[in-house]
């Protein structure tokens, strides 16, 4: 096997658009508990108050801009690939990482889909490798494009010889 059949480069596919629904509901979520952490003492200590609702203001600004910019930021960056030889991902917002895990050293395919997730029809592939980098993860694909990616991953990874290790 060549060194530039498993270099590292972008992944072909993007995740499903209906990710960016699910990520904006999930930060919209933090938001929402992390503002009212400070806004309900505001409404019941008087002595404090104005700085609690200070607090609960620049947690709301802060939560709105990152639930509006982090999601499509994602979805331009989250990208997936799998070939004959290989899995390719890249991931990320602020810090961004791109992989890429040898069938060889594949170790075991888990697919899982959290209550937010079936709510938007999405799951998410985890592809456990023989690396100190941890695992790599798929997230946001259509449920049954999960299903399929984790079929054939367990299928390619059968057909190739080696230990995983």
């Amino acid at each position: 096997m060549s060194t530039d059949a498993l270099r590292l480069r972008p992944p072909n596919h993007r995740v499903d658009h209906r990710a960016i629904r699910w990520w904006t509901t999930q930060s919209l979520i933090v938001t929402v508990v992390l503002t009212a952490i400070p806004l309900v003492p505001a409404l019941l200590w008087e002595p404090v108050r104005p700085w609690f609702l200070l607090a609960a203001g620049i947690l709301a600004v802060v939560g709105l801009l990152v639930t509006v910019v982090m999601p499509r930021w994602r979805y331009r960056v989250h990208r997936w690939e799998i070939t004959d030889t290989a899995v390719y991902t890249s991931s990320g917002w602020l810090w961004q990482e791109w992989r890429v895990a040898p069938m060889s050293r594949i170790q075991t395919v888990d697919t899982a889909r959290g209550p937010l997730q079936r709510a938007f029809g999405l799951s998410s592939v985890t592809v456990t490798t023989a690396s100190a980098a941890g695992p790599i993860e798929i997230s946001g694909l259509d449920h049954v494009v999960a299903t399929e990616v984790a079929d054939q991953l367990t299928d390619s990874t059968e057909a190739v010889p080696g230990d995983a290790t």
